[in-house]
C-alpha cells in the first residue's frame, strides 16, 4: 500500500492513541502529528501538511468544524469528520466547510480504515447512517433535525464572532480571547457585544446554552 501522511486530532488521549494504532497498523500509513485541541490541529497541518486529517467535531479552542475551514484555506488534505454526532445539520455544515468524509466513533473499528483508504483515492466516505441521512438531503426529504433553521449553528455568526462564541463559551474573558485570537481586548469586546446582538442574547449563560445546544462545545 502507498505510503499516507495523517493527522489526528481529538481532545482525548485514549482515542487519539487508539485511532493512531488502528491507522498506522496499515503498511505505509503513518501519523505524522496528533493534536488535542482545533487551535493546534490548524497550527500542525499548515506545518506538516499531511494527506489526510481526521478531526473531531467537538474539541477545545477552536471546534472541528471551524479548523476544516481554517485548514482548507491553505493545505489541501482531505478531510476525515470523526465524532459521535450524526445530526442533519453538522453533516451539512461539515460538507459545505469541505470535509469529504464522515464517521461515527461508534463505527470506527468497521469503517475508519476504509474511509482514510476512501480519502487516499479522491473519493468520499460516509458511516451508513449518515451516508442514509446525506441521500435523504439529496432527495429533499426534511427530518426532525433540519425542519427548523435554527438548528443550524452560526446561520446569522461570521467565522470570527463564530470563534469568539466557542472561547466564550469556554469560559474565556475577552482579555484570554484576545490573546488567543491576537487581536485587541476593545476589538474582542465589540465582536462579544455584536454577537450578543445577532442572536439577541444578554448574558454569557445564555452564549453557552447555545454553544451546547449547537455542539459547539460539551456540556
Amino acid at each position: 500500500m502507498a505510503s499516507l501522511r495523517l493527522l489526528v486530532a481529538d481532545d482525548h488521549d485514549v482515542v487519539r492513541k487508539g485511532v493512531r494504532a488502528l491507522l498506522e497498523e496499515q503498511p505505509g500509513w503513518e501519523v505524522v502529528a496528533e493534536a488535542s485541541n482545533g487551535r493546534e490541529v490548524v497550527e500542525k497541518a499548515k506545518l506538516l501538511r499531511p494527506d489526510v486529517t481526521i478531526l473531531d467535531l467537538i474539541m477545545p479552542e477552536l471546534n472541528g468544524l471551524e479548523a476544516a475551514r481554517e485548514i482548507l484555506k491553505s493545505v489541501p488534505t482531505k478531510i476525515l469528520i470523526l465524532t459521535v454526532y450524526d445530526s442533519d445539520p453538522l453533516i451539512q455544515q461539515t460538507l459545505e466547510a469541505g470535509a469529504q468524509g464522515y464517521v461515527l466513533k461508534s463505527d470506527a473499528g468497521r469503517d475508519l480504515v476504509s474511509a482514510v483508504d476512501a480519502l487516499r483515492r479522491n473519493k468520499t466516505f460516509f458511516t451508513p447512517k449518515v451516508a442514509q441521512m446525506v441521500l435523504e438531503g439529496y432527495l429533499g426529504r426534511p427530518s426532525k433535525t433540519n425542519e427548523d433553521d435554527s438548528n443550524k449553528v452560526g446561520l446569522r455568526l461570521t467565522a470570527r464572532q463564530r470563534q469568539i462564541l466557542q472561547l466564550l463559551a469556554e469560559g474565556k474573558s475577552s482579555k484570554e480571547v484576545a490573546a488567543s485570537l491576537n487581536i485587541s481586548v476593545k476589538t474582542a469586546e465589540t465582536h462579544r457585544a455584536n454577537i450578543m446582538r445577532r442572536l439577541d442574547y444578554h448574558s454569557v449563560s445564555e452564549l453557552v446554552r447555545y454553544a451546547i445546544r449547537h455542539h459547539v462545545i460539551e456540556a
